[in-house]
């Protein structure tokens, strides 16, 4: 058990180029070894990528009857997209070991979506690192891609062990 009273927050940054929050939560997500600068070029160029993709067919940023003009509004949407709602974590009772589906904090959402967007984004061969995570990121925005299929087989999992869910404490 924890002995300080209260949590203290950190402060968060924001990225300087965009201003933006989940800018910079990714760019801590993609960055390896301390290495910055790389993951900042690679992160601002994914949204480049994306913001081109928009110009050349801005059919494929139509969603529910809005138009999306902006990219990080895109990059929001798809974040929110791959976000897992609910996962399974072991529960040991009486010698066994049953997975009880809980439900994820918003924190550790958007930590999983955008760790496994560099995970499978780092998969994809044959292009660069920003290219790569614009494509998930636009693969996410419409409704498939592997982070949208992980999602789902962790949303599966979930499902399929609901009857332990009595065990959630």
């Amino acid at each position: 058990m924890s002995r300080r009273a209260t949590k203290i927050e950190k402060r968060v940054i924001l990225d300087p180029k965009y201003n933006s929050e989940l800018v910079a939560h990714m760019i801590r997500v993609v960055m390896k070894d301390g290495k910055k600068t790389v993951a900042e070029r690679i992160v601002y160029g994914a949204i480049d990528k994306v913001a081109a993709q928009m110009k050349e067919d801005p059919s494929k940023f139509v969603k529910e009857e809005k138009t999306f003009e902006d990219p990080l509004e895109v990059i929001s949407a798809a974040i929110d997209a791959m976000k897992p709602q609910v996962e399974v974590k072991t529960r040991r009772v009486g010698g066994t070991t049953y997975p009880v589906p809980v439900p994820i904090n918003p924190k550790r959402q958007l930590s999983l979506a955008l760790r496994w967007t560099t995970q499978f984004a780092s998969a994809r061969h044959g292009q660069g690192m920003p290219a790569a995570v614009a494509a998930e990121l636009i693969d996410a925005f419409q409704g498939h891609g592997n982070v949208i299929k992980k999602r789902d087989d962790v949303h599966k999992m979930a499902q399929a062990n609901k009857a332990f869910a009595h065990y959630a404490w």
